[in-house]
This record gives structure tokens, C-alpha cells and sequence, in this order.
């Protein structure tokens, strides 16, 4: 384990706990400002780094009164005025926050020395270094951003402390929970439950003529642009299989996918003595991001209990691995080197952004993403460790790849 600037000691779980919020301009981060305001016993945001809608992050900052606003694609002077426009606006006075932009600037958040808790949302890979920021920090980390531990795999596992890191994905949170039913040496198998996305029960052929509008009506979660394209192709379950491994050490050939159309069973652990424990909820991303901040402890009122004086039925059935070929390709690539999984996921995701502009069809998602990888030589690491150098030069030699791949489609 390699040792942390700030020893990681993990917070009081029934004291008041300091959020960073990572892409709090996203779905994830959203929902928790608002898991947030209605615990205030709970959380308090103390600092923020948001997307492109700089509006909404300006309002953000002084809703929360966070004291750091970090900002990737505005400068300043720009990030400051839209802070001070939206004080104005809110009959705010004295407010002002220390600012950070640039590409460092969600890293350097994740840093900030005044806090508890960060809540990594961001989408994609870009994810990375705020969440090798967090850990070294010595802060407990809220992964939502799956790509980081997925492209990052041992590096991220190396820097993290024992309890350091839990996952906010509804699946993880899912097994995070049902595995505190037994020890280790009880768990026999992890079940991912899926929804099946809005193609479920299609044929391959059939998806050959998918559109990307088609692609984003998701039947359950209202996610962004590359997550739910991510859950139609089957990619996403794909990518949550490789995070399970990464998470609870569970061998990848014991981690299964099944597909839950109601979305209500979050995941299952199989143990043993054939005793399966299972998490359910209705949909709803506040229960697991309310408790990744707060974990171990849960937070009362966080989401609406299931209904049982009414009807209802749970239906699960197998997934189609030849219309839906990622998770089985994730495995393999998973198994075959530390730096497989970031060509996958870097491939996938020029791939799906080929995809939205109309330059490829829904299959050529995966089936680029299955050619780069087999072509993809990875290269020894020096000293035996895999650092952060490798995986960015893998992740840029697989989006070259793809590139030229997409231009002969």
C-alpha cells in the first residue's frame, strides 16, 4: 500500500460530514446537492467543480455557499462574474469563494484540505486524477466516476487506505450492502441485476438499425449522453462487472450479469450456503449517493421504500451475450493486462461520441471497441507498477486507433 500524504482516517459517521462534489453540475451531482440541503445535519458542500453550464454552477456555489469553485472550461475572470451575477441574482453579498480553472481544476477540488467526504460524478476517464487527488488527500472517496477505477485498476486500489473508497453506482452500493451478510471467504458470487436498457429482447440484427435517439429513450434512470448510450449497448453493465473485481476482490469468472427490467433489485450477493442477499429499492439515485457520503451510516429519509400492500412482480432473466457481446469482451480484456480496460473504455468512448454524430451504427460501438483491443500491445511496466503515464499513453494510443478504425466505417 502506498503511503499517503495524510493518513487516512475515516470520518465520524454521525458527525456533520464536509462534501466536495466532482461534476456537480451533473445528474450525480445535482441529486446530491439535493440529498444534501435536505440533511443539513448531515452534509455541508464545501467545495464544487462543475461542467460546461457555467450558469448553474455559479448558482450552485452560492446556494451552498461553497469555498472552493472549480471550473475546466472557463477562465477566472469569467468563472468570478458569473459567481458574482448569481449572488446579485440571490441577494447575496460578501460572498467569494477561492476559484480554480483549467483542466487541473477538478483535481485540485478534490483536493481541497477542508473536507471529508468527496463525491467524484464525473463522467469518463477524465476522472482519474481528481480521484488519485482524493486518496492521496487522505479524504473518503464517493465514486460515481467508474471510469477512474476501471482505466486506473491497481494504481487507484494502490493509493486507496482500507474503507477509503465507496462506490455510489446503485449496483456496487447494492453488493456493498448485501456483503455485509458474510465474510469474504463466505461470498460464492456477486449478481449485477440490469435493466436491459430500451433494447432488451432485440436481436442483433435488429439493432443494426437503432438510432441515437433510440439509444437515449432509457427505460429507467435519466443518466447523460454517454452513460445511457453505455447502458444500451450493454457497455456500462460491462464497465460495473470490471468495478465489482476492482472493489471486493471477487475473481471476474464469479461475477455474473442477470437482466431485472424493474430495476427495483439493485444487485445480489450469492453465498455459500446458497443463501442470496439482495438490496431493493425503487429507482432512485439519492438512496446510494446519500449513503456513499455518509457511509458506513445511513440517512434517514433519503429515498422512498418499496410499496408491499400493493401488487407488484420482480422478473429476472438471462442476458443475450450474442446481441449483447461488451461484458464478456470487458472480462476478457480485464483479465489480459493493467492497461486493457483503459483501451476498452477509451475506444468505447469515441466510439459512442462516432455514434451520436451519425458516422458509425449502434453495433460498430462494440465491434470497434473488440477490434482495438485485440490489436492493443501493452507495454511492460517499469518496476513491475503500472503508473499513471501508462494508462494515459494507452488510453491515447487506443483513441488514435479508433479514429482510424471510425474512418473506414
Amino acid at each position: 500500500m502506498t503511503s499517503l500524504p495524510h493518513p487516512f482516517t475515516a470520518p465520524d459517521p454521525q458527525a456533520l460530514r464536509r462534501v466536495v462534489l466532482l461534476g456537480s453540475t451533473g445528474s450525480i451531482g445535482t441529486q446530491a446537492i439535493d440529498v444534501a440541503a435536505q440533511a443539513p445535519d448531515r452534509f455541508a458542500i464545501v467545495a464544487l467543480a462543475g461542467g460546461s453550464n457555467l450558469t448553474q454552477l455559479a448558482a450552485q456555489a452560492v446556494a451552498t455557499r461553497a469555498e472552493a469553485v472549480g471550473s475546466a472550461g472557463h477562465g477566472l475572470d469569467v468563472l468570478r462574474a458569473a459567481i458574482d451575477d448569481a449572488a446579485r441574482a440571490a441577494s447575496v453579498t460578501g460572498y467569494a469563494p477561492e476559484l480554480f480553472s483549467g483542466p487541473d481544476a477538478a483535481t485540485a477540488i478534490a483536493a481541497w484540505p477542508a473536507a471529508d467526504v468527496v463525491l467524484n460524478g464525473i463522467t469518463g476517464s477524465i476522472g482519474l486524477a481528481p480521484t488519485l487527488a482524493a486518496l492521496n488527500a487522505g479524504h473518503l472517496l464517493a465514486l460515481a466516476n467508474k471510469e477512474s477505477l476501471i482505466v486506473g485498476g491497481e494504481l487507484v486500489k494502490r493509493a486507496a487506505a482500507p474503507g477509503q473508497l465507496v462506490p455510489v453506482d446503485s449496483e456496487h452500493s447494492a453488493l456493498a450492502q448485501a456483503l455485509r451478510s458474510g465474510t469474504p471467504d463466505e461470498v460464492h458470487q456477486l449478481i449485477l441485476t440490469a435493466s436491459g436498457g430500451p433494447f432488451r429482447g432485440w436481436s442483433r440484427e435488429a439493432l443494426r438499425q437503432v438510432t441515437p435517439a433510440q439509444a437515449l429513450a432509457h427505460p429507467t434512470w435519466a443518466m447523460g449522453k454517454v452513460v445511457t448510450t453505455n447502458s444500451a449497448t450493454m457497455v456500462n453493465k460491462a464497465l460495473e462487472v470490471i468495478e465489482a473485481h476492482l472493489l471486493f476482490d471477487v475473481p471476474l469468472g464469479r461475477i455474473e450479469a442477470v437482466v431485472h427490467p424493474q430495476s427495483v433489485v439493485h444487485s445480489m450477493v450469492e453465498f455459500i450456503d446458497g443463501s442470496i442477499i439482495a438490496q431493493a429499492s425503487p429507482p432512485d439515485m439519492a438512496l446510494p449517493i446519500a449513503l456513499g457520503m455518509g457511509w458506513p451510516a445511513r440517512v434517514a429519509g433519503s429515498a422512498t421504500a418499496c410499496d408491499f400492500s400493493a401488487a407488484a412482480a420482480w422478473t429476472f432473466e438471462p442476458l443475450d451475450a450474442e446481441a449483447f457481446p461488451a461484458i464478456e469482451l470487458a472480462k476478457a480484456a480485464a483479465a489480459a493486462s493493467p492497461t486493457h480496460m483503459a483501451v476498452f473504455n477509451a475506444a468505447n468512448e469515441e466510439a459512442v461520441e462516432a455514434f451520436h454524430a451519425g458516422a458509425i451504427g449502434f453495433l460498430d460501438i462494440v465491434d470497434t471497441v473488440r477490434v482495438v483491443v485485440e490489436e492493443y500491445q501493452p507495454q511492460a511496466a517499469a518496476g513491475g507498477e503500472l503508473d499513471i503515464d501508462m494508462v494515459l499513453e494507452a488510453e491515447s494510443w487506443a483513441r488514435n486507433r479508433a479514429h482510424d478504425r471510425l474512418g473506414l466505417l
